[in-house]
């Protein structure tokens, strides 16, 4: 039996839930798929545009059925979906299919136009019904519909997880009463000095709103506070069963270990552990679930989109390292991108740990799923074909061409030629294509660390 991507013992019942996890997202990633083309479905159909597929997944047709002149089906290749919508891009003004010019550009844009022209045939020769036909606001809202799908499912997960579960919020988990002499001390002994968090009443389960001028402190943050602030009074603003309250706490001086970045001791030449002088506070600080108000959702749909904008935006420098990491020596980033398989690794590995609870691993499952959705979302409206984007932004350019023909008294230029972007669109494919398959490889060989 292999080996699962984690150090941890191998069971039937660890590979039964890492089996689980990754069924439970192809699953979420399915419905995804499912309703970003529904989006474009129902507003094809509300405006009459002649739909002769609907599909999730690519390849032969494991099953379907026909209802209204559209073929719903599912395909084995579960990498994506679509809809077929007849004359996406329109025929030559003149029906004619010749190629006048042999060159590789115009061989690109004629078989889209024969390819359009030859959907057009199928349907009875009747293009009133084409995508291209639609007036420019039409298409618009049609290729809006499907990642307006997938920000609405981003919406409503990152809802369940604020309201029903709650964002993960730096908080004491424990206190001691005395202030330990060394690194090494797990207990108060007679002599010891009071910590400061008995003094100021500090209680395990309190949530930490902000300390001093840091609002929401992750736990690093917080120790860094706390040990920078010896002998200096902290204002903190805390959350306990349910009052807001404000609490001083002056950390104490003490000496302790100097640890690296990974929490192992430094030591100096001569093997000794070094040690420097930090304020601590008597208190082990962790993190737990607490649920935020609804009008929190939007705020944090809103840092995850600009998070996925910034990564499509520095993407060439990320895939860049993910190639290094691939194929030489250096290591994964921790916020490197991934493919659906890295996706799925990390939600089967979650799922699989036994050290992690079962509330836990849902929120992890779900707060996958709505980033990859808000993901989704941001990926398909940037403006170059085959993207919904692409499309959105030659329906603006048709828009803004005609009535700029129309001030000028010039004749309505008609639908834009997508058609001529169609040697552009290739490379963005082929570019995709690549960027996936370097993605899965290195999901492969050297997947992102779940566990650190």
């Amino acid at each position: 039996m292999g080996a699962l991507p984690y150090d941890r013992p191998v069971t039937v019942g660890t590979v039964l839930l890492f089996v689980l996890g990754i069924v439970v997202f192809i699953v979420g990633l399915l419905i995804s798929i499912g309703l970003h083309e529904l989006g474009h479905l129902f507003f094809a159909k509300l405006f009459r545009v002649r739909v002769t597929q609907y599909s999730l997944g690519f390849g032969k047709a494991l099953w379907s059925f026909e209802r209204g002149g559209t073929e719903y089906g599912i395909r084995p290749i579960l990498l994506g979906g679509y809809i077929s919508m007849v004359g996406m891009v329109k025929p030559r003004p003149n029906g004619t299919t010749t190629v006048t010019n042999t060159g590789m550009y115009s061989a690109f844009v004629q078989d889209a136009r024969d390819a359009s022209a030859e959907q057009i045939a199928d349907a009875g020769g009747d293009d009133s019904r084409a995508f291209y036909r639609l007036t420019p606001w039409k298409r618009i809202i049609v290729m809006v519909a499907g990642p307006a799908m997938n920000l609405v499912i981003g919406i409503v997960l990152f809802g369940v997880l604020l309201v029903g579960f709650g964002a993960p919020t730096t908080t004491i988990a424990s206190t001691i009463g005395c202030v330990l002499p060394t690194s090494q001390s797990t207990s108060c002994a007679a002599g010891d000095a009071v910590s400061p968090a008995k003094i100021a009443g500090l209680r395990g389960g309190d949530v930490i709103l902000a300390a001093g001028s840091v609002k929401k402190p992750s736990i690093t943050q917080l120790t860094t506070v706390f040990e920078r602030s010896a002998n200096t009074p902290v204002t903190l603003q805390i959350l306990r069963d349910g009052r807001h309250l404000t609490v001083q706490v002056t950390p104490a001086l003490a000496v302790r270990d100097e640890l690296t970045a990974s929490g192992q001791i430094v030591k100096s030449a001569d093997g000794t552990p070094k040690t420097h002088n930090v304020g601590v506070v008597g208190v082990s600080i962790g993190q737990s679930l607490v649920p935020q108000s609804p009008a929190a959702v939007l705020p944090a749909v809103w840092a995850q989109t600009e998070a996925s904008a910034q990564l499509i935006v520095d993407l060439p420098q990320r895939l860049v390292a993910v190639w290094n990491a691939a194929f030489g020596t250096q290591a994964r980033q921790a916020n490197s991108p991934v493919s659906v398989v890295g996706v799925g690794r990390a939600i089967g590995t979650v799922t699989a740990s036994s050290g992690i609870p079962v509330v836990d691993k849902l929120y992890t499952i779900l707060g996958l799923l709505a980033s990859l959705n808000i993901g989704l979302f941001v990926l398909n409206m940037v403006p170059i074909l085959p993207l919904d984007g692409g499309h959105i932004a030659g329906a603006i350019w048709e828009a803004i061409k005609r009535r700029a023909f129309r001030l000028v008294g010039r004749p309505d230029p008609g639908p834009i030629d997508l058609a001529k972007t169609m040697p552009l669109t290739m490379v963005v494919v082929i570019l995709l294509i690549g960027m996936s398959a370097l993605l899965v490889y290195a999901d492969i060989v050297r997947p992102v660390s779940i566990f650190g």
